[in-house]
């Protein structure tokens, strides 16, 4: 009995996974459905000893490039971001699951963090408005 239980939730996190969810310190965070808001809080950057690696969406994290780390939004998501100290924002794409920590709402990349002016103090406070999805790659036939 024990088995076939403990079978089942396995199955449910991975399964929960596979489809851009992630966990943390036992809470399971589901990608948003539709068009969420998700509103403000304090963001950070990342970058450096990532580069390289791969992201939680699969493809390899670049510190230069203008993506972003959010918990639950679809990868592909579109989201401005905005410092509200700097009023200065950009547009970002979710490819990666984060931030680690919760009090963050959000992760962005080394490069959006200089256009925003928070490269230097690290963590501001942010609004994020989601303002569509990255189209999906099609195939060309030849």
């Amino acid at each position: 009995m024990l088995r076939s239980v403990l079978s089942v939730i396995a199955a449910t996190v991975l399964f929960s996974l596979a489809n851009g969810a992630f966990a943390q310190k036992g809470t399971v965070y589901e990608p948003s459905a539709g068009n969420p808001d998700p509103s403000s809080g304090k963001i950070a950057w990342y970058g450096g000893k990532f580069n390289g690696r791969k992201t939680a969406s699969g493809e390899r994290f670049n510190a230069s490039a203008m993506t972003m780390a959010h918990k639950t939004l679809p990868f592909g998501t579109r989201v401005r971001v905005t410092n509200l100290k700097t009023h200065k924002s950009v547009i970002l794409r979710v490819n990666d699951r984060g931030p680690s920590s919760p009090d963050l709402v959000d992760d962005v990349t080394l490069a959006a963090a200089k256009k925003l002016g928070m490269a230097h103090s690290g963590i501001v406070e942010a609004k994020l408005e989601v303002v569509g999805r990255t189209p999906k790659r099609t195939a060309h036939k030849s």
